[in-house]
């Protein structure tokens, strides 16, 4: 046993880029369920469910369970429900992060003001959703919340606009800052996970290709930190960085030097 008791995970850039997954990664995961024990995955992606992710792992052949995926759409749908359960809320974000609002109870609208702002990454983001934000947000304790801050999104061909394109765009016309971002580094996102798991942060491994969000809110949460080399986040960002992982790997393949370092 390597002296971890569970694994978290980021998707994208970390497992698989684009529908394929990242050479190793599939070796790489059974080692850390044979040696650690409970994987979860946790994505700031919220542009798909949670059930398109676990289908998705599924198919490059990851055995996985939907409590084992965790996405930011899902934890903002849950936090807006839990804060503000009477508001209807407006939201720049796509199809399955309304569906996430639905299932958890919250009302929304996408073409009129709301009770509230929620900015997500929103490929069909235009001007009309730009002024019906600053419309809502017209008095200043309107909440405005987001799912996640990721400049860019990587892919197969490359990296595309995140989430942080919409936000910084309402936050320009309305003078206003986000009040909160629920996704990575958010403490939020690593508390929901590992309450379900029952470990404590320090027992656990926290492994992604982005410093500012994955590593960053592993070092907060005291979890040892795991920069993959495989997404995002290359050597010379990495030196740049005002956050220093534990360890750095080319890819989660090579999970073993972690593992058997403890």
């Amino acid at each position: 046993m390597s002296g971890y008791e569970a694994a978290v995970l980021d998707l994208d850039g970390t497992v698989y880029l684009g529908d394929s997954l990242i050479p190793g990664v599939d070796a790489g995961i059974r080692r850390l369920r044979e040696s650690v024990g409970p994987v979860r995955f946790l994505t700031n992606k919220p542009i798909a469910r949670r059930r398109d992710y676990r289908d998705k792992l599924r198919r490059l052949g990851i055995d996985t369970e939907l409590s084992h995926v965790i996405n930011s759409g899902w934890v903002t749908a849950q936090y807006v429900s839990d804060r503000y359960p009477e508001a209807e809320a407006f939201v720049v974000g796509e199809s399955p992060l309304i569906e996430e609002f639905h299932d958890a109870g919250v009302d929304t609208t996408t073409d009129a003001t709301g009770d509230l702002v929620v900015a997500s990454m929103d490929r069909e983001f235009d001007y009309e959703d730009l002024d019906i934000a600053l419309q809502t947000l017209e008095t200043g304790d309107t909440p405005f919340v987001a799912t996640n801050p990721d400049r860019t999104c990587p892919t197969e061909s490359g990296v595309i606009p995140d989430a942080a394109g919409m936000i910084g765009a309402i936050e320009g016309v309305t003078g206003r800052t986000v009040d909160e971002v629920l996704g990575k580094p958010s403490p939020r996102m690593i508390e929901t996970t590992l309450e379900a798991v029952g470990v404590d942060p320090a027992d656990c491994l926290m492994m992604g290709d982005r410093i500012e969000t994955d590593i960053l809110m592993g070092e907060r949460a005291g979890m040892t930190t795991v920069l993959v080399l495989s997404g995002v986040t290359d050597r010379e960002m990495l030196r740049d960085a005002s956050v220093g992982p534990d360890y750095v790997l080319e890819s989660l393949a090579a999970v073993g030097d972690v593992l058997e370092d403890r």
